[in-house]
């Protein structure tokens, strides 16, 4: 047997035995003042995939809410860290060495302003394009390599517009509404990834229709 196949059953014994295959992450700042704002897109989407999951409620640890569940037959813990956004690696890297699973079993859910609202796009990785709780996933992990889903929460309204002032406004009701429909086929392509067919899932992520 080879070395790298050895290391990748060696993983996946290690992820069986801890209970967990996959992080699912939502970014997003603690704190009531923050619930409707743009950053805390991620924040949301896992909040519904609870409910829609029917789990039980979030317990406070690897400085994040944290909670265990099911989905699409993979066993999954899902966070929305507590360290406000800027810091999210520190939470998120210490919850991926504990369960001892790879960036590619980090699946992140964070905002993007690129991305008109009810805009998604899943990407297997890249840079931080800016977003400083990315930023600090990738400077914890060591890796760019980590899938991330892509929740737009819409452009500045004039170049002026300051981009910290901006993330931390709050979206319009209108807009939660446009992007909220979309969580289902949110849900389904995160399952596709965790199936192993990242193409199909960027399809699925990507796609304009509901």
């Amino acid at each position: 047997m080879s070395g790298a196949r050895f290391l990748a059953g060696w993983l996946m014994f290690l992820r069986k035995n801890t209970g967990i295959e996959y992080i699912i992450a939502g970014l997003g700042n603690p704190g009531s003042e923050y619930d409707k704002t743009r950053h805390n897109a991620g924040f949301r989407f896992v909040d519904w995939l609870c409910d829609s999951l029917k789990l039980p409620s979030f317990r406070l640890k690897h400085m994040s809410l944290c909670v265990k569940g099911e989905l699409g037959g993979h066993s999954v813990l899902i966070m929305k860290p507590q360290t406000y956004m800027n810091k999210s690696g520190e939470s998120i890297s210490d919850a991926a060495r504990f369960y001892k699973l790879d960036p590619q079993h980090v699946i992140v859910v964070s905002d993007d302003i690129s991305l008109a609202p009810g805009k998604m796009r899943l990407r297997k990785n890249g840079s931080a394009g800016g977003h400083n709780g990315l930023k600090s996933i990738i400077e914890q992990l060591g890796t760019e390599d980590f899938p991330r889903l892509k929740i737009g929460v819409g452009q500045k309204p004039n170049p002026e517009y300051d981009l910290a002032d901006w993330v931390i406004s709050k979206m319009t009701d209108g807009e939660i509404a446009d992007t909220s429909e979309r969580y289902p086929r949110l849900e389904k392509a995160i399952v596709t990834v965790m199936d192993g067919d990242f193409e199909k899932a960027v399809q699925i992520a990507n796609s304009n229709q509901t």
